[in-house]
Order: C-alpha cells, then sequence, then structure tokens
C-alpha cells in the first residue's frame, strides 16, 4: 500500500476572521499547515489542538526580512510547500474631510507589498512541492468603488492584478493561482460597518473558500447573490455608483488592522 504524505499549507492571517476559520477546515482534513499571523497566542492554541499537524511561523509580514525568515523556518521544517493561501489584510476607512495619506500607505503596504513578500518567499517552496497552487484573498471592492474605502480599494485591485499577472508567469512552473474575492463577510474588521447586504458569517466564507479551492478555479467569488447584485455594477456611470455607495456609508471611525 502506498502512503501519500500530508498535504503542506502556508496561511498568512490565521490568527482572526477568515483565516482562524480556514485553518480549522484545512487541519479537518490531517493536512500540515504553518500559520502566521502577528499575534502568537491563537496560533499556538491551534498548535496545542491539532499536535504535530502545526507549525506556528509568526510575524509582522510588512516586514520583507521577517518573511524571509519564514521561509527559511517553512523551509527547514518541511522542505517545501504545497499550497499557500496569502489571505492577511487590513482594512482602515478614510475621512475625507481629514484626508490622511498615512493610511493608505499603511493599507497598501499591508495588503499588496506584504502579500509580495510573501509571494517571493513561498515561491521556490512551491516549486518543491507536489501540485503547487498559490491562492490570494483579495475582495469584492474591486468591483465597485465604495465610500470612505480609499485605501482598501486602492489595495485590493493591486493585489488581484499582482496574482493574475503571476498565474501567467508561473504556470510555466506548473504553479496554478487562484484569487478570492469575497463580498461582505462578518469578521472582526467588519464588526462596525453600518451596512453589509447579503454579508455571510465567517465559518460558512471559509467552509466555501476551501470546498472551492479543490477545483482550482481562477476565482472564487461569493455569495452568488452579491457578486450577481454589484459585478455590474462596476460599468454603470459615475452618478449610478454614487447612489449605491450612498446606502453603504459608513459613520464609524477608522478601523485598525487587528493584531
Amino acid at each position: 500500500m502506498s502512503f501519500t504524505p500530508p498535504r503542506r499549507y502556508w496561511l498568512t492571517g490565521a490568527s482572526n476572521g477568515i483565516g482562524a476559520s480556514l485553518a480549522e477546515e484545512i487541519l479537518k482534513t490531517g493536512a500540515h499547515l504553518a500559520v502566521s499571523a502577528r499575534s502568537v497566542a491563537p496560533l499556538k492554541v491551534l498548535s496545542q489542538r491539532y499536535p504535530g499537524q502545526v507549525l506556528v511561523v509568526a510575524g509582522d509580514l510588512t516586514n520583507s526580512q521577517t518573511v524571509r525568515e519564514i521561509g527559511e523556518q517553512i523551509a527547514e521544517a518541511w522542505g517545501a510547500l504545497d499550497t499557500v493561501i496569502i489571505n492577511a489584510g487590513t482594512c482602515e476607512y478614510v475621512d475625507v474631510q481629514q484626508f490622511d495619506s498615512s493610511i493608505v500607505e499603511h493599507v497598501v503596504r499591508t495588503n499588496l507589498l506584504a502579500s509580495s513578500y510573501c509571494i517571493q518567499a513561498a515561491q521556490p517552496l512551491l516549486r518543491a512541492g507536489t501540485a503547487p497552487y498559490l491562492v490570494g484573498v483579495a475582495s469584492s471592492v474591486t468591483y465597485l468603488p465604495l465610500p470612505r474605502s480609499e485605501a482598501h480599494g486602492a489595495s485590493k485591485p493591486g493585489l488581484r492584478y499582482l496574482f493574475e499577472s503571476s498565474r501567467i508567469d508561473l504556470a510555466p512552473q506548473g504553479i496554478e493561482v487562484t484569487v478570492v474575492s469575497p463580498g461582505f463577510v462578518e469578521t472582526p474588521l467588519t464588526a462596525h460597518n453600518v451596512s453589509m447586504p447579503l454579508n455571510w458569517p465567517v465559518d460558512k466564507s471559509a467552509r466555501y473558500i476551501f470546498a472551492e479551492l479543490k477545483n482550482r478555479p481562477l476565482e472564487i467569488a461569493f455569495p452568488a447573490l452579491f457578486m450577481a447584485d454589484h459585478w455590474p455594477l462596476s460599468t454603470r456611470p459615475n452618478r449610478g455608483k454614487l447612489a449605491i455607495g450612498k446606502r453603504m456609508v459608513r459613520s464609524n471611525p477608522p478601523i485598525k488592522d487587528q493584531p
């Protein structure tokens, strides 16, 4: 009887939200999972609940040296990766009356630049892996501009382009790429949103993503009704976009990224 070794994953943003629920879905299959986040405590709890399956590689992913060291830790422990899911990110809302460019800088660094550092660290490990697979979590905000989302909305289309361009360049190496585009999901980052139409619970979102990953589609966009409602809106004239956006205005102060 032949033995199939456990699949080796690296998941970023694994301490809360979609990442934490996705980690559970992965570990239930018996896979080995390297988990990254800035907060170490939830990752250690996960490793205690799934002994022998979890490799804790915590750190600030906006620091390129930290990400290189995480890649080295994974290489030393496993030698390769089969699936990498880059999920870590943040959302901060902009007050146009007191526009602060440092918010844009921080969000772009966290969502876009950190993802590029992770891709750099992951590529050699994926090349050594089995049926290598790279997954990037973007957002449905790329389809429709929303109020106070200047920072978040600027980072996510860049993230989409990063992964879709990587798909073309990595295809000759046998590395497949999927972009995940969630609609509104109930996570710590969205807890204070005034309006989240057609939102999904985080555990339902994670189950759906993990089930869809088995088919390795070009994109996983959900909920279906949300996408059907909002995707075509990107083609509407600015007046229509403004009217829709006003219904989603957030009045709460900026949301800081979760530790």
